[in-house]
């Protein structure tokens, strides 16, 4: 079996701003009452006409460079979305054109706020065998298209973002660096903690259907979905600690799906681990999904906080419910 690593990093925020005070001209909210309850100012929005592959195609080329690779380099593409740019054909497919990866195979991943996790989890598997060398995985959503403004408890949360990562057969034996574990799980019997029930085979859209904001957007249960969190991405750690031997001081930086602040702060203490030791750059960006852990990623590679030969784990819970962690030896 292959040593898989994580040879670069990218990631792609919108410029335009939804800030809190902002969603208080649309909503009955405040600024004080968001950000006590999310850690969040502000969210991205995307340009209109962008699609989700146009926001990972920029976290893609990012993290090729970083890899000091080309595109002829990548053997395959794994885009990890809930929302592609359009139902048929699948994103990766725009991604893999626009990158420039004509022929290479491409697929979508759809776990939700998990998908990236589980992304790199499958592409581990990929190298290890030995099929692949190089394969880009990219989580990228644009969620302000499905988010309810009349909502409140929805509309506060989300926004658009895209990160990417190349995941890398290691051949150098001087090189430490390699994804030593990942522990994948779901709940589905939870699936209606959050949904967005329209769209798909079960109930597609019609005029009439699409007219009511209750089926077309994203809908959640706030307070059963943190209970969840906290405990899923928690066991999640530990189950990643045990795998590998490795006790919580051992473990430099924690990696979370950056869903809210409180949520953060609670995996923090369950797990009797500093603040200092989570990555968290929720404030500015909101949630975006699949595109939290490989922003946050990226942003803490380019500013130096993650160096090699430090111990990394990434962890997400999301609808499904979904929930993982990859640990890394960076």
């Amino acid at each position: 079996m292959y040593k898989a690593k994580i040879s670069g990093t990218g990631s792609y925020l919108p410029e335009k701003l939804l800030t809190n005070k902002d969603l208080e001209k649309i909503v009955d909210t405040s600024d004080e009452w968001i950000y006590e309850r999310t850690g969040m100012r502000s969210r991205r929005v995307a340009d209109p006409g962008l699609g989700t592959s146009d926001l990972a195609l920029i976290a893609s080329q990012r993290a090729l460079e970083a890899a000091n690779l080309k595109p002829k380099d990548v053997d395959l593409i794994i885009l990890a979305t809930v929302l592609a740019d359009q139902p048929i054909p699948t994103g990766s497919c725009f991604l893999q054109t626009k990158l420039g990866c004509q022929g290479v195979p491409a697929f979508d991943l759809g776990a939700a706020c998990s998908g990236f996790v589980y992304a790199v989890a499958v592409a581990n598997q990929f190298i290890k065998t030995g099929l692949y060398k190089n394969i880009v995985v990219s989580g990228a959503e644009l969620l302000t298209r499905i988010v309810n403004y009349q909502d409140r408890e929805t509309c506060i949360l989300f926004g658009d973002a895209a990160g990417a990562v190349i995941v890398s057969r290691n051949e150098d034996p001087n090189d430490p660096s390699e994804i030593l574990s990942e522990h994948l799980h779901a709940d589905g019997q939870l699936s209606d903690l959050f949904e967005t029930i329209a769209g798909g085979t079960k109930m597609p859209l019609t005029d009439e259907i699409f007219a009511n904001p209750d089926l077309r957007y994203m809908k959640m249960k706030g307070r059963e979905i943190f209970k969840h969190a906290v405990r899923t991405i928690s066991k999640s750690c530990e189950e990643a600690l045990e795998k590998n031997n490795m006790k919580k001081e051992n473990v430099d930086w924690i990696i979370p799906h950056q869903a809210n602040i409180r949520i953060l702060e609670g995996v923090a203490k369950q797990l009797g681990v500093s603040m200092e030791k989570v990555i968290c750059c929720i404030e500015d960006m909101g949630n975006t999904s699949a595109a939290t852990i490989p922003v946050a990623l990226d942003l803490a590679v380019r500013d130096g906080r993650i160096q090699r030969g430090q111990h990394l784990i990434l962890t997400a819970f999301g609808a499904g419910l979904t929930s993982g962690s990859v640990m890394i030896r960076w």
